[in-house]
């Protein structure tokens, strides 16, 4: 029964945990990396054909992201998420792959022209579309058999719609260890989702930290503080920039906007505009209103049976497509534009920034996370000039965060999540923080309430009976860049040794077989390898 860290250990991004118990394989979560992390994440421990089972604690790429990769290389198992997951997957995991493949078409007409080689994008919009027919949806709060030896329980943890905490027993030799990821634990009060539930008892918890060094502080007035920031910004004649994650936080501030409007906090500027940029963020609104009952709070909830939609008003205007969206920076009218990706690393929002952060007028709002190394944190923390598309553009425009908006809870309410488990557990893995961040939660968790807490490093492994580390992690080998790796991830030599790989775990899965068929199989292998053999 072993337990083994893959991503996010002493990083935020790339999160996924890989165990093997009641002679199954299969992990929780796969999610890609994402801006400039420290360590090089080790690789899955078994091909991706013989993983059995993946548990999605949210559809955040972080979390998500490599299904099609995974896919791509052989993964046919069953992904089990909750129905909001499985919905905003399917659109989000298909955006991601459409960026995947641009960016590839782009790089690939500069390597034409210079003579370099050309890359393969990580994966395609056919593995995207081929990995979520391998969804199963499950109902928060109910306890299902996934198969001898493994039961889960997915409860709300109201980081984003379908969030979960994934309770998982893991049963081996008549002996059970039960096991509970926290996913992202959501932040308290924030609008259109529930707060986060708590678990009461396990034997290991394998936690989030994000913000597990700092405190939201008190819970700001964001209406208030938003208005004021429109209104400052429309008198100067300029727009309101905001690099918005899709799903999630754009329609947490269109429930804002929602009310600026409805209460006329802004009657000097009755009619201005707010334009949703963005195919996801279009699409991600739709699954919101298709998950009212499962997963909006009370105060929602109360509006829709009132016959208003918490997440649309006058002046609200989408864009889809590349022609309405270039058509935003020619109006000169005053506005509200709100645009992915929330840090900025990809998506329409650069073409904003390009418009936008050199006009001393404009203001550029930042409303999320902005991880080490993307170019959110880079703005958010002085860059005098960036590049975009092969261009300086300076950066004069007003920069400004609304502070305490955030999907994460922060240190006081981590801590109140994990004391709900009770008795302590035997021990706290602390995972999906910054290197720093990391430890200091682990030093806290100890020295102040008293729990065995330790921060593992990616490729650390646990025996969850013996509660033994098997292997240590790896503390010392640096990141390859992301081109690089990303490069490598996507070769077709890889794509081959990978559907080997598949073919082995088919071969082994056939055992048993009657004997005509198996000879059947062993004839359509020799002579596929007498075709290609060298």
């Amino acid at each position: 029964m072993k337990l083994t860290f893959i991503g996010a250990d002493h990083e935020v991004t790339g999160s996924c945990h890989f165990l093997e118990i009641a002679g199954k394989k299969l992990t929780v979560d796969c999610g890609m990396e994402q801006g400039a992390d420290i360590y090089e994440n080790v690789d899955l421990p078994c091909s991706a054909a013989e993983i059995d089972y993946i548990f999605l604690t949210h559809a955040h790429i972080d979390h998500s992201g490599y299904l099609p990769l995974l896919y791509s290389h052989g993964f046919r198992g069953t992904v089990f998420a909750t129905k909001a997951t499985a919905d905003l997957c399917q659109i989000m995991l298909r955006d991601s792959a459409h960026i995947q493949e641009m960016e590839a078409e782009w790089k690939n007409r500069k390597a034409r022209r210079s003579g370099a080689s050309e890359i393969l994008p990580l994966y395609t919009i056919q593995d995207a579309e081929a990995v979520v027919q391998h969804f199963q949806a499950l109902d928060y709060d109910a306890i299902v058999t996934i198969c001898d030896g493994i039961q889960v329980r997915f409860s709300d943890v109201g980081h984003l719609l379908g969030s979960a905490s994934i309770e998982l027993w893991a049963t081996e030799e008549g002996k059970t260890v039960k096991l509970a990821f926290s996913g992202d634990i959501g932040n308290i009060n924030q609008p259109l989702i529930r707060d986060p539930q708590y678990l009461s008892e396990a034997d290991y918890v394998i936690m989030e930290s994000t913000y597990g060094d700092r405190s939201h502080g008190i819970l700001p007035d964001y209406v208030a503080e938003l208005s004021q920031l429109i209104r400052e910004t429309f008198q100067k004649g300029g727009n309101v920039v905001i690099p918005s994650f899709a799903v999630g936080r754009t329609q947490e501030l269109l429930y804002f906007i929602r009310e600026i409007k409805m209460k006329n906090m802004l009657p000097e500027f009755p009619d201005f505009d707010v334009y949703v940029d963005s195919p996801l963020a279009v699409e991600a609104t739709n699954v919101f209103n298709r998950n009212v009952e499962s997963c909006f709070d009370d105060e929602a909830l109360a509006l829709v049976k009132q016959g208003i939609n918490p997440i649309a008003f006058p002046g609200l205007k989408t864009s889809v497509t590349s022609e309405e969206s270039k058509a935003i920076n020619f109006d000169p009218k005053p506005k509200v534009i709100i645009s992915a990706s929330g840090m900025c690393e990809a998506g329409r929002i650069r073409h904003h920034l390009k418009h936008n952060l050199w006009r001393p007028e404009c203001t550029i709002l930042f409303v999320g996370y902005q991880a080490n190394g993307t170019l959110g944190r880079s703005i958010l923390e002085g860059a005098t000039a960036v590049n975009l598309f092969g261009e300086t553009i300076e950066v004069q425009a007003r920069i400004k965060r609304l502070e305490g908006i955030s999907g994460h809870a922060d240190k006081e309410h981590l801590i109140q999540w994990l004391q709900a488990i009770s008795p302590k557990p035997k021990t706290v893995f602390v995972v999906h923080g910054e290197d720093t961040v990391c430890d200091t939660f682990v030093s806290c968790l100890k020295e102040e309430y008293g729990y065995n807490a330790v921060a593992p490093y990616t490729g650390g492994a646990f025996d969850l009976l013996s509660a033994t580390w098997l292997e240590e992690g790896n503390r010392l080998h640096k990141k390859t860049s992301a081109a690089a790796k990303t490069n490598r991830a996507a070769t077709i030599y890889l794509k081959l040794v990978a559907a080997g790989q598949r073919l082995l775990t088919v071969i082994r899965n056939n055992e048993g077989g009657s004997n005509k068929d198996l000879i059947k199989f062993t004839d359509q292998i020799n002579a596929l390898c007498d075709k290609w053999s060298r």
